[in-house]
């Protein structure tokens, strides 16, 4: 069996070259703002792009797009801010913009004088767009062919970005699709074939195992729908791996809340909850195609969150993989379940580091905002995930464990309940329950991202509106940065 989405992202098409196309519909020019408009020197810059520029008043302000016609050539200039203090991730939200404006452009070329990384993530995250299953055409269908031109050496850039950038996208293809789409057995056989031809290996237990091997976690918030879950483990092992790497990511692929039932409003932004293993699935992907020097092992809770006459009660004791116990305080906090029996397994296998991404508390939208995902942790891993995730320009921010939430966990009738029926504190709460099911002396990273991992306002920078693929290219760096 196999499932492939049934819609995905449009996105520009790219390629590299040495020489600039002799005929393009547009150049695309970075100019950047100082005391007036500057214009630096590239490949691409026609005679009198200055000129033209500033008679129609341009001034290089971030995110500025100015449209010029020389000599019967369109040139698109993009606006890249303080040339001073301009960081790659500066270049990559301008080039977003730039990639939305070029709707109607059927060819064009752009220099790698900015980096060639930061161009090709530019264009292709900022230029995604999900069409849906609209019947009606769209004149948003077309994307440009767009030309990266530079020197040999930024051929190795530009392809390690568009690998990286096609794992973001297709995050953002899986947090898109409808739940009665994408739901737990296909999900799972959508890795099966996603995998092929990377050398990663995939194993799939179903609820007969889930249920045989004592997951009960799963086996409690998979129960109330009739859409079983599954446990899914996606293996990378290459010769020369540096570090092991346990990889954990919520897929809770549409949560009602359960028996503690979500309000109505908004409730179908809950296709984005099993944005966490979407996220650690494109990081795997984007590691092997890589070649990353680390052994990985990722593991996806896969489940539907449902209220029925079989579903999991407030007030319930069960028993996760490993034997911990937990009472099941509020069936909305389902993610944190299922995950304990995915950590419980994962640091059977003695990682260096583990970490968990997930959509899991609201509170993490009152605490940081739509677009700051929070890290709690051990502090060493902690600290060095919120920095790597803010150099590769994903705001996240590193929270602590408080000695007092220890407290609110603690459960008359078992080792530990999912919730501490309070405002106070939610998303550090969460995270010392993830913290009950890791394994002693493993080194670990908790990411909450239930904001930034699906975009309600309008796109910005490289973000789309919907699934955004927020983490994926955290988890990479971080992964480069194990292998040294």
């Amino acid at each position: 069996m196999s499932f492939t989405l049934p819609v995905t992202g449009l996105v520009p098409t790219v390629s590299f070259s040495t020489k600039a196309p002799k005929q393009s519909d547009a150049l695309l020019v970075p100019v950047t703002q100082g005391d007036t408009l500057e214009v630096p020197v590239t490949s691409l810059v026609p005679a009198g792009l200055f000129e033209a520029l500033e008679a129609v008043g341009a001034t290089g302000k971030h995110g500025e797009i100015t449209r010029v016609l020389i000599d019967d050539q369109l040139v698109i200039a993009f606006g890249l801010g303080d040339a001073e203090e301009l960081s790659d991730d500066d270049v990559r939200r301008a080039v977003g913009v730039l990639a939305r404006s070029l709707r109607g452009v059927e060819t064009a070329a752009i220099s790698c004088e900015f980096g060639a990384g930061a161009i090709v993530e530019g264009l292709l995250l900022g230029g995604y767009s999900y069409p849906g299953f609209k019947t009606s055409s769209s004149e948003d269908s077309a994307q440009p062919a767009i030309t990266v031109v530079g020197e040999k050496e930024d051929k190795e850039f530009f392809v390690a970005s568009e690998i990286v950038a096609e794992s973001v996208n297709l995050a953002r293809d899986l947090v898109n699709t409808p739940a009665n789409m994408l739901y737990p057995e296909v999900y799972a056989e959508f890795v099966q074939g996603a995998v092929k031809g990377t050398g990663l290996k995939v194993e799939v237990l179903d609820e007969k195992a889930l249920e045989k091997d004592g997951y009960g976690g799963l086996i409690a918030v998979g129960k109330g729908s009739a859409r079983p879950p599954r446990l899914v483990h996606v293996s990378w092992s290459p010769r020369k791996a540096s570090k092991k790497v346990a990889l954990v990511g919520k897929g809770i692929t549409f949560d009602t809340g359960g028996i503690s039932l979500k309000p109505p409003s908004n409730m179908e932004n809950m296709i984005s909850d099993m944005g966490g293993s979407a996220m650690m699935l494109g990081a795997t992907l984007a590691a092997a195609r890589l070649d990353i020097p680390v052994r990985i092992d990722t593991w996806l809770s896969m489940a539907e969150n449902m209220p029925s006459g079989t579903a999991t009660h407030p007030g319930d004791v069960i028993t996760h993989y490993g034997g911990k116990t937990s009472e099941i305080i509020n069936t909305d906090a389902e993610g944190r379940v299922v995950l304990a029996d995915a950590l419980a397994r994962a640091s059977e296998e003695q990682p260096d580091y583990l970490i968990e991404a997930s959509t899991l508390t609201g509170a993490q939208l009152v605490a940081l905002g739509a677009r700051t995902a929070g890290v709690m942790g051990t502090n060493e891993l902690r600290d060095r995930v919120a920095e790597l995730a803010r150099d590769a320009g994903e705001p996240a921010w590193a929270m602590p464990l408080p000695e007092e939430t220890a407290e609110d966990l603690k459960s008359p009738v078992a080792d530990v309940r999912n919730s501490h029926n309070s405002r106070n504190a939610g998303m550090l709460v969460a995270g010392r329950y993830i913290e009950a099911f890791v394994g002693e002396d493993i080194e670990w990273a908790h990411i909450d991202i239930a904001g930034p991992t699906y975009n309600t306002s309008a796109a910005f920078g490289y973000t789309p509106k919907r699934g955004t693929g927020f983490g994926v290219r955290t988890i990479v760096e971080v992964l480069r940065d194990f292998a040294g």
